[in-house]
């Protein structure tokens, strides 16, 4: 059994951690202050609170016991704030049943009272005017005490709290729009690198956020123009190469027309016609990479326009319409080398289209020969012919499976080879969708 880890019990965006990361520390934070606050200095406080009133109650209790004391009906003593005090329970006085008996801090009021009287006593809160009634023996018969509830406890010891969780709160709400603006520079950089991964371009993209994210998206369209770069002198070089092979193959192709017919002139020409249609392809390759701009198109129509480019022979199943974002030209040429590759090496095919949530595929099955799990990368590598497995007598330059890979990746996607539901080969080429 695998032990459990921390990521496994935490948010996985980058957004819910920092804020978790900045929540749980200001909760504990705050939680560890309230409860040594009201644990350490209110408790102190209400502690030295009821010292004081359980001495000025031994001494009312002692000038109840003289018996030269004659009271009114109620007795204003002035200590620290007004205490009425009377050595027997007039008639008017508050029953015990609408006294509260509990109340915050009570039971420290009591042991301080219970430590200087050394006797039962009754301890009630009044709803009325929030005062506190302490009842003792005498020996009239039963004394009781009012004070103030403030002189009794710390009442206001709420408010340090309260200014405590507003500047939490506005902590809190400082640093979660900080966190907003991190968090967006890192999700455009995000977005802007799946744009460039897929042949778009983010006109409005700039750098922006902290030091570090700025640096990061420097770096990525510093990449993009390096690949770009590079991916346009590989064009033009091979667009040039292939333009100037065309000259002398033109003459070879001239001088061979002059030539007496016969079957070594005949498997020239049809050499040099192979050599042609190679050159077409990398021309084709070339000029198909110039000004192919990624826009909004229906792949599933332009897949259709494929297959009856071919016939109209081979079955196309799935939805009419697909859309995605992407280069036409690219795609389209990509879709017509895959259906081409199962036409070429098989008798019948099968064109297959699946709009998903997130990928739109296209599956092209055949009944032909098929390719061995283990070699179906080594496929995929330029001017490979698997001679085992496709017939070494089929003309071709080896770069269809190459170019469709390539392009299927440069727009985030994929081309995956399987074994195909026919018995042949089953080509999937997967790009992403827009979203419904």
């Amino acid at each position: 059994m695998a032990m459990p880890r921390l990521r496994d019990f935490t948010p996985r965006g980058l957004y819910a951690r920092t804020l978790l990361l900045l929540l749980v520390p200001v909760l504990l934070i705050l939680s560890l202050m309230t409860w040594y606050y009201y644990s350490s200095q209110v408790a102190e406080v209400n502690r030295k609170l009821g010292q004081a009133i359980a001495r000025d109650a031994s001494l009312i209790r002692a000038a109840c016991q003289n018996p030269d004391y004659v009271e009114a009906d109620y007795t204003r003593i002035q200590f620290q704030i007004e205490t009425y005090f009377t050595c027997t329970l007039p008639k008017s006085a508050v029953s015990e049943s609408k006294l509260k008996h509990h109340f915050p801090y009570d039971d420290t009021l009591r042991g301080e009272l219970a430590g200087r009287l050394g006797e039962p006593l009754f301890v009630g809160l009044s709803r009325g005017d929030a005062r506190v009634h302490i009842r003792f023996p005498t020996r009239q018969g039963t004394g009781e005490i009012i004070i103030d509830r403030k002189r009794a406890f710390m009442i206001n010891s709420h408010i340090f709290i309260v200014w405590v969780i507003a500047f939490s709160l506005l902590m809190v709400l400082l640093a979660i729009g900080f966190l907003n603006q991190q968090v967006r520079s890192i999700l455009r950089l995000s977005e802007a690198a799946r744009a460039f991964g897929r042949g778009r371009d983010l006109p409005d993209f700039r750098p922006s956020g902290a030091t570090e994210v700025r640096d990061a998206a420097r770096a990525l369209i510093d990449m993009k123009q390096r690949l770009t770069a590079f991916a346009d002198q590989r064009t033009a070089m091979l667009a040039g190469v292939s333009h100037d092979l065309r000259t002398p193959l033109t003459r070879l192709k001239l001088a061979l027309a002059m030539m007496e017919e016969n079957a070594d002139i005949r498997a020239a020409k049809s050499d040099l016609d192979d050599m042609a249609m190679m050159l077409d392809e990398y021309l084709a390759f070339a000029r198909g990479e110039e000004g192919d701009e990624a826009e909004l198109f229906d792949l599933g129509q332009m897949v259709r326009e494929v297959v009856s480019s071919f016939g109209g022979h081979i079955p196309v199943v799935g939805p009419s319409r697909i859309m995605v974002t992407g280069r036409p030209l690219a795609l389209k040429r990509a879709v017509t080398n895959l259906i081409s590759n199962a036409i070429k090496y098989a008798t019948s095919a099968r064109v297959t289209l699946v709009d998903g949530p997130h990928w739109a595929e296209v599956a092209v099955d055949d009944d032909g020969p098929g390719i061995p799990a283990e070699r179906r990368e080594e496929a995929f590598r330029p001017f490979s012919r698997l001679d085992d497995a496709r017939s070494q007598n089929e003309s071709g330059t080896g770069l269809g499976l190459t170019l469709a890979r390539d392009t299927a990746r440069a727009h985030g996607g994929d081309v995956r080879l399987s074994i195909s539901p026919l018995g042949g080969l089953r080509a999937v080429l997967r790009v992403p969708n827009e979203p419904r």
